[in-house]
């Protein structure tokens, strides 16, 4: 006789609508995979136009509850979503690490920069208050408002799938707009485990809803009529086609694209800090981060020693299944997205590049979407590994003879995301923040990702709008200012007068 083990059962994930789980009707799903084993472990539903336009019907009519509760509400509920977040991050955590790969550290970090945005958002109270100027004209008191637009939505990118949604409904929420999250279909559940803890907070039912699906998805919640704005994180080309639509339908967009982020490093600057920065900042969460360093740029004769150190780094680096303590980068997200990462390898070596370090060649067991680091040397701007945003665990190497052709380099590529400066020179530095045409700057900081009570944006292709995420411009993005001019009745000085207003 023989047994033949039995795989487990593959869950089919819901969509979460009116502050419950609701099954999919459009009857088309997607897998999604344990990037660690290469298994699929559940189904998501993938969303028609009609179960869209059920979302924005729902967050319709919530929005109108929510935006008549006091701020002092608002603001209670986002505190109890605050404490629930941290009570729980470690299950989150878990999550994040079985669907999307990344180490259970670098899970945990997420959540708590996300965490971040939630208390930036408590302070609501504040953050809404306008202006007020008595007697503009004689009797006449004129002052400003913040409203909220209505039903908003957030698209959002495997590579946060718990940070980048907070970054975007924490905000949207406490500033009174309905939201409806579309996550990536790569790794969904971290979204309806943010669903559940915001019902249990006490958020009205349809507030929140989350929208599983793919283009049909997309397309339906940038050309509905229901729908005031949409914030967008992911690639440049998805981007710009986002920001390009969404605005012809009459939508307010922010929509933050791809980026190549270069970290100059000084002669003068600390090699051994420099290296560890670099190391950490490229091959952190598999190189799959929009801040990640993917570009290191050598100026003068700091190049080589630099190179050397980092080589002597990278064998410790343990590489492995994000559940499994002491790793330290775990595999991408997807086999596809592996075998683009490492073609990017063979095309620099026939191009010129050093291959100094080769990631294909470290093996892994099982079936899983691993890829070891490699580092590139002599890598020069026409090269197809310096043009295209890998997002993965290759880190370049550009040699400059000065400052000025490091400068020149940052400045002339086509993403402005986020770049950082190595150095013990002030006046130096000073001057890169001041000349560096980037949104984002470092100083003897690799990942400069700006704290909550800030905003974080890049330039150029990075960036499709004129509003950044979170922060200041995250609350005018979801609100609209209304000024009101206004007079008490005083019929002694009633008349009528054609002549335009005047202040006096």
């Amino acid at each position: 006789m023989t047994s033949t083990a039995q795989k487990p059962a593959v869950q089919t994930l819901t969509h979460w609508l009116s502050g419950k789980p609701a099954e999919g009707t459009s009857r088309r799903t997607a897998p999604v995979y344990n990037p660690a084993t290469g298994q699929v472990q559940a189904l998501v539903p993938l969303a028609s136009r009609a179960e869209v336009d059920q979302a924005v019907g729902i967050a319709t009519a919530a929005a109108k509850i929510w935006r008549a509760a006091p701020l002092g509400k608002r603001a209670e509920v986002l505190f109890r979503f605050r404490e629930l977040l941290d009570r729980r991050r470690e299950e989150l955590a878990r999550i994040l690490t079985r669907e999307h790969g990344k180490v259970h550290a670098d899970a945990l970090g997420e959540i708590a920069r996300g965490i971040e945005n939630v208390e930036y958002a408590c302070g609501v109270p504040n953050l809404l208050k306008g202006g007020y100027s008595e007697q503009a004209s004689t009797g006449v008191d004129v002052y400003s408002i913040q409203q909220p637009l209505g039903v908003v939505a957030g698209i959002t990118p495997f590579n946060f799938p718990a940070m980048v949604p907070l970054w975007m409904m924490a905000n949207a929420l406490a500033c009174g707009n309905a939201f409806i999250l579309k996550p990536s279909e790569k790794d969904p559940s971290a979204s309806l485990f943010l669903a559940e803890l915001l019902k249990e907070a006490g958020l009205p039912d349809g507030v929140f809803n989350v929208v599983h699906g793919d283009k049909e998805a997309v397309d339906a919640l940038l050309e509905h009529p229901g729908i005031a704005a949409v914030s967008f994180v992911g690639s440049t080309p998805i981007a710009r086609s986002i920001y390009q639509k969404g605005t012809a339908h009459g939508k307010r967009v922010q929509a933050l694209g791809g980026a190549k982020n270069h970290m100059l490093v000084l002669p003068d600057a600390d090699v051994g800090m420099a290296a560890d920065a670099a190391v950490s900042a490229a091959y952190g969460s598999a190189g799959e981060r929009c801040m990640a360093i993917s570009v290191l740029v050598a100026v003068g004769g700091v190049g080589d020693a630099l190179i050397s150190a980092i080589q002597e780094r990278l064998p410790a680096l343990k590489v492995g299944p994000g559940d499994q303590p002491g790793n330290e980068m775990g595999p991408l997200i997807t086999r596809e997205h592996r075998d683009r990462v490492a073609g990017y390898i063979e095309r620099a070596r026939g191009q010129g590049a050093t291959v100094v370090v080769d990631g294909r060649e470290q093996q892994f067991d099982g079936d899983g979407f691993f890829l070891g680091v490699s580092l590139l040397d002599h890598v020069t701007p026409e090269m197809d590994a310096y043009q295209d945003e890998i997002f993965g665990p290759v880190l370049c190497v550009v040699r400059a003879n000065s400052y000025d052709e490091g400068l020149k380099l940052i400045n002339e590529n086509e993403y402005g995301n986020g770049t950082a400066i190595f150095t013990r020179d002030g006046g130096a530095a000073r001057r890169f923040q001041f000349e560096v045409e980037v949104g984002m700057v470092g100083i003897n900081v690799p990942i400069p990702v700006p704290v909550a009570y800030y905003s974080f944006g890049g330039w150029k292709a990075s960036l499709f709008g004129d509003s950044h995420m979170y922060g200041p411009e995250g609350i005018k993005f979801y609100t609209r200012s209304k000024v009101v001019t206004s007079r008490w009745p005083d019929p002694a000085s009633s008349r009528v007068d054609l002549g335009f207003p005047q202040n006096r």
